[in-house]
């Protein structure tokens, strides 16, 4: 399998501060990380440890999915209890969600089981899980296999590598990226990993997400900046619709950058922000692109929107629809599915004022001009859209505001997917 740090066809994010540099979680100063095969799958690695040297700073962006997961239960209240993090434990394989007071007990044992091996408190660690809803942990697999992995724990880029692989489900390729940003004089990397290929529209999919930086930032910044950032990034993809019950984001900071402590909205957190922005999108389009049984790379631009609401409901709107998906899939220029899609997003604009292109490396083609449909070539519109990477591009005309959502098309390989996940 590929990894993001070489994934198909990747685009690159428009920003000249933040510089990319090899590796993923382990990237920043002072974090460690394993990965491997325990036995909650039947071959492939299914549990992961992400570990700083010292307590870290925490911020955290959590599933709005009124069914929420054990483990997110429990990183809420790490969170909300403001405890500094030692480390974070994520398995694959079973979502411990709708398991009851079972699932809870089996979160808090997943906790003690790498504090103890950590040399920590059980509230210094958070917990993920992801997979199959519904069934009980192999509890006592789990606990064996955190004693396994925590000797195993490394500042190497493999090792970040190997916990990427190990939170994967349908996922076809590791998702990892990292940066480094020059604050206050010192160089501050921000690295991550994510996981997701279906049940993704996240409203912090199954989406998880770990970023690690050694950036000396307050938790009140961290908190404030990955929200910001979330609500350009994740919370504008979606393959599928379908919001997790174990969607999570979160920031660990340990400050060994040793750059002046973050604690105002100035030029210093403007700086983090667009490189964390970077990391997060980075993460976020490889999601998209990763949607299982996809076939299209699908961005929706929306610009000159009167609010970045307006904008960024619309370009979510596009890329959630179906229709649109399905479109893209059989190659048709079927452009009154994305009009349709944004008339029933909820948000007003003027139809008349409408300007709407598509592009991708074959070329563009404008197919509505001022709300007039712009007669087109249907060969040339089937060249466009036989390419993997495709740009919906829409002009409201009517502000400056603007957008940027992802997602990918809808085959009939995600049927196939879905209908047989649990065997």
């Amino acid at each position: 399998m590929s990894s993001i740090l070489n994934p198909p066809e990747s685009k690159a994010i428009t920003s000249v501060l933040p510089h990319p540099v090899s590796g993923g979680v382990t990237a920043a100063q002072g974090f460690n990380a394993a990965g491997d095969f325990v036995g909650i799958k039947k071959a492939k690695k299914d549990l992961a440890l992400i570990v700083s040297d010292r307590p870290a700073v925490a911020a955290a962006s959590l599933t709005t999915n009124v069914v929420k997961a054990a483990p997110i239960l429990w990183c809420r209240a790490v969170i909300d209890g403001g405890h500094p993090v030692r480390g974070i434990v994520v398995n694959s394989g079973n979502a411990n969600a709708c398991t009851g007071e079972l699932g809870v007990l089996h979160t808090e044992q997943m906790a003690q089981a790498a504090a103890k091996n950590l040399g920590c408190q059980p509230n210094e660690i958070l917990v993920a899980s992801t997979g199959v809803i519904g069934v009980p942990l192999p509890i006592e697999t789990i606990v064996n296999g955190i004693q396994t992995v925590s000797a195993q724990i490394e500042n190497t880029l493999e090792a970040g590598h190997l916990a990427a692989e190990a939170i994967m489900t349908t996922d076809t390729f590791s998702k990892e990226t990292a940066v480094t940003v020059e604050i206050g004089g010192k160089t501050v990397t921000i690295g991550g990993m994510a996981k997701g290929s279906g049940m993704i529209h996240p409203n912090m999919a199954t989406m998880l997400a770990f970023i690690t930086t050694d950036a000396a930032i307050s938790a009140e910044m961290l908190q404030k900046a990955l929200k910001d950032s979330t609500e350009d990034s994740y919370n504008m993809i979606s393959v599928d619709g379908d919001t997790s019950t174990n969607d999570m984001v979160t920031v660990l900071a340990n400050g060994l950058a040793g750059n002046p402590l973050i604690e105002d909205e100035d030029e210093n957190y403007d700086l983090f922000k667009q490189a964390l922005n970077h990391v997060n999108q980075t993460l976020a389009q490889a999601i998209a692109r990763d949607g299982e049984g996809a076939t299209k790379f699908l961005s929706a631009h929306v610009q000159n929107a009167a609010s970045k609401t307006v904008a960024r409901t619309l370009a979510k709107s596009i890329i959630s629809s179906s229709l649109v998906k399905s479109a893209f899939y059989g190659e048709d220029a079927n452009w009154g599915r994305i009009l349709a899609a944004m008339g029933y997003a909820g948000v007003d604009f003027d139809p008349a004022k409408v300007d709407l292109s598509l592009v991708s490396p074959a070329g563009g083609l404008e197919m509505l001009k001022a709300g007039q449909p712009v007669p087109f070539d249907e060969g040339v519109a089937k060249a466009i859209l036989q390419e993997k990477d495709i740009d919906i591009q829409v002009n409201l005309h009517a502000g400056s505001a603007a957008a940027t959502a992802w997602g990918c098309d809808l085959s009939h390989d995600y049927v196939s997917i879905n209908a047989s996940y649990r065997t």
